[in-house]
């Protein structure tokens, strides 16, 4: 039971650390988006954010599970 309580808590952790770097990513990349193309206060602005940040986040997992799959072997 010990190791289990352990195991989890070092998954709930990690996933802590992993929400708190996205926050800091999406700030990050609202203030860029915002440089180059103004405030993104308008839904046309905050529609391509989201594109883009969906774009980005599809790519980079597929490229995450590849190179998992591939050390995996």
């Amino acid at each position: 039971m010990k190791k289990d309580v352990i195991e989890k808590l070092a998954a709930l952790i990690t996933a802590a650390f992993g929400l708190v770097a996205a926050l800091a990513w999406n700030d990050t990349i609202k203030v860029i988006f915002a440089h180059f193309f103004g405030t993104a206060s308008t839904i046309g602005p905050m529609l391509v954010y989201a594109l883009v940040v969906t774009i980005i986040a599809v790519l980079a997992t597929i490229w995450i599970g590849k190179v998992s799959a591939k050390y995996a072997k």
